[in-house]
């Protein structure tokens, strides 16, 4: 798993199924558990993980906050469009 469009995909799928737009969010490391232990247990498939979040935060599709200590995010809704074609991408 080395391409970041994939693991962008799975966060986001992550995210839509139950929905998490706008006011409703997730902390991160609730998306590092999505992913199988052989990726989210070594430092490269954190990095990669790390890498998507970040990415996704800085194209918009991510909103981020900081509540109880720890950095949460959730679906822009303004992006929603654009999302979903992402991840219904064959």
């Amino acid at each position: 798993m080395e391409d970041v469009g994939v693991v962008k995909r799975i966060i986001l799928d992550s995210l839509i199924t139950p929905p998490r737009w706008g006011g409703k969010h997730t902390a991160v490391r609730n998306l590092r558990n999505g992913f199988p232990s052989n990726v989210s247990s070594t430092k490269e498939g954190q990095k990669l993980i790390d890498k998507a979040i970040k990415g996704l935060i800085n194209d918009g599709w991510l909103l981020s906050k900081k509540s109880t200590g720890d950095i949460h995010v959730s679906l822009n809704p303004k992006m929603k469009k654009e999302i979903m074609g992402f991840v219904s991408k064959d």
